[in-house]
């Protein structure tokens, strides 16, 4: 009997933008099923149930491993936890081995890893669902957050603009994604030195994606319905002074958020830095929507997990 190919989550380029519509929907009816439920009840239907999840994380983590293993748990299945104390990730044992280990033993595997290439490989050698939970190149899961959470303040996100101001990071990068797939106008505002990856770039133009790169944060604000940030400093980078100096002209400050449509949001993955990327009275004012974002990957990400396991 053939085997049937695993659904993987890795990037959102690499799934049809009906999947991600169909996700982004489900994950808003199931939010609006649980009104009535305490978040440790179960969702009537627990579709995963009698399913593992493994969740490897090479980065420490808060919004990850909080909202896979709740919902996880909420839609009837289980979960093992395995930081990096407890496993060596293409390290003590290889990529390739470890994903074929635990395919005989779990569903699926969530990965928030050091490496893009790791989680790839990881991926090819899996006859189970794999998802990106963040890599150093990519972060779809919190781009299809942000999505539900933009539609749920402002509408559909389609012929919108956002507004990115700041590091051309992996966050950056599946916003990048996001516009050629949602078809929406996505401005970046970063320093040279820091602009997202040139081949990124080259791919959007490809698809004739409405994706504008600046210098100017000014440029990128004005009229945008969203503006979006992440902090300046990751963990792992090792040029945080120069960093600090390069990014200070594209902090999102009362200034800039002026600039942008009256109804504009204002959007953050977390954890922030408030002072450095972004101004106390904007990620605490009336504009942010930054902690519904953050509910928001408990729910998309509960579909995504049953997208996966459907297949």
């Amino acid at each position: 009997m053939a085997q049937v190919k695993a659904r993987h989550f890795l990037d959102l380029h690499l799934i049809e933008p009906g999947d991600l519509r169909q996700i982004i929907a489900r994950a808003a009816d199931r939010k609006a099923a649980r009104q009535d439920l305490t978040p440790g009840n179960l969702d009537p239907d627990v579709p995963l149930s009698g399913h593992i999840l493994a969740l490897i994380f090479e980065k420490p983590s808060t919004r990850t491993r909080v909202s896979f293993d709740v919902g996880m748990r909420q839609l009837g299945g289980d979960v093992i936890l395995l930081n990096s104390g407890d496993m060596q990730l293409g390290r003590g044992e290889t990529v390739e081995d470890t994903a074929q280990v635990l395919g005989r033993m779990v569903d699926a595997v969530m990965i928030r890893a050091n490496s893009h290439q790791a989680v790839l490989d990881f991926s090819q050698a899996s006859n189970i669902p794999v998802i990106n939970g963040l890599t150093n190149k990519s972060h779809p899961c919190q781009i299809m957050a942000d999505i539900l959470t933009f539609e749920e303040h402002r509408g559909p996100i389609k012929d919108r603009v956002i507004a990115w101001s700041g590091d051309g990071n992996n966050v950056a990068a599946s916003w990048i994604h996001a516009a050629a797939l949602f078809d929406f106008e996505l401005r970046l505002a970063c320093p040279g030195n820091y602009a997202p990856d040139t081949d990124l770039l080259n791919w959007a133009q490809k698809q004739n994606a409405k994706v504008i790169l600046t210098q100017d944060p000014k440029a990128a604000a004005e009229g945008a319905h969203a503006i979006v940030t992440d902090t300046w400093v990751s963990m792992g980078d090792k040029d945080a002074e120069a960093r600090l100096k390069a990014l200070q002209p594209y902090q999102v400050n009362k200034d800039l958020m002026q600039l942008a449509s009256q109804d504009a949001v204002f959007l953050h993955c977390l954890p922030a830095h408030r002072g450095e990327e972004v101004t106390p009275d904007i990620i605490d004012g009336p504009q942010s929507v930054v902690f519904d974002e953050a509910e928001n990957r408990l729910h998309v990400q509960k579909e995504i997990l049953v997208w996966c396991l459907s297949a």
